[in-house]
């Protein structure tokens, strides 16, 4: 597959120059015009992105008739705002080289597990509609994600809910508590969050559970449409769930839910 550098001048806070300093998008295009697509983030706790969470996911996508971009976001030492820039950048992006692509713009929504997880979900809370005073066409998109779809994220940043790997590697081991609210997704939830596709175990040993009942909750308080999947038995990390005969269920609900929203063919 080919790989999309997000800056091929180069990230801003660049580090170096390898690949780990270079967000980019890997496309997975399904035939067609004006076609559904979702962004992919892997997890690995914002120190590495896991490949199981990554292309046979977007290999998925594409049976349903999605195109896919599995984003290769900064991690450690990169720390925020990397990682939600690169976001961002891919969600301009796409938008910006929709016919290209062959998608529609208006239908372009961003999944993530675990960290990927929280990336997603901040990209849903933490938006902002592109700078019109830009030079580079690409940055006067929008950067909000059209749905979202979290799978076992992390969330919050509170102690005693959040995972602590995950929060220090974005913010520190002392980090600011003005971006530690910031950073809590269910805390960032608005009437212009999108519609949101969650599911977890209840025995994440991992990440809490509570990461995704808060945000299905700020969610509801704000009359967001959300699915809520919680299945009572999983390790961590299941990403598709193959071998998992309770969970690998949550793909063919996460179907259903697609095609609710018109994204399935």
């Amino acid at each position: 597959m080919e790989t999309l550098l997000l800056w091929p001048e180069g990230a801003p806070g660049a580090l170096g120059t390898s690949d780990e300093d270079c967000p980019a998008i890997t496309p997975y295009l399904v035939e067609g015009k004006k076609n559904a697509a979702v962004i992919v983030c892997p997890g690995g706790a914002y120190a590495m992105r896991a490949d199981h969470e990554g292309g046979p996911v977007a290999e998925w996508l594409n049976t349903l008739g999605i195109s896919a971009f599995v984003l290769r976001y900064r991690v450690a030492p990169y720390g925020y705002p990397h990682a939600l820039h690169d976001a961002q950048r891919a969600l301009r992006t796409i938008r910006y080289r929709a016919d290209e692509f062959g998608i529609d713009p208006g239908r372009l929504g961003i999944l993530g597990f675990s960290a990927g997880g929280h990336l997603a979900s901040s990209a849903g809370v933490l938006f902002d509609a592109g700078d019109e005073a830009a030079s580079e066409p690409l940055e006067r998109q929008s950067s909000r994600p059209d749905l979202l779809i979290l799978c076992y994220p992390v969330i919050s940043m509170a102690e005693g809910v959040t995972h602590q790997g995950s929060k220090e590697n974005q913010l520190g081991s002392q980090p600011d508590p003005e971006l530690t609210e910031r950073l809590s997704s269910e805390l960032q939830v608005t009437a212009a969050t999108p519609p949101a596709f969650l599911w977890h175990t209840s025995d994440d040993g991992a990440v809490p559970v509570e990461n995704s009942l808060q945000f299905a909750a700020a969610l509801s308080r704000h009359h967001i449409p959300f699915d809520l999947h919680v299945y009572a038995h999983g390790e961590h990390g299941l990403g598709l769930a193959d071998d998992e005969p309770h969970t690998r269920g949550w793909t063919e609900a996460c179907a259903s839910w697609l095609a609710l929203n018109g994204y399935c063919k």
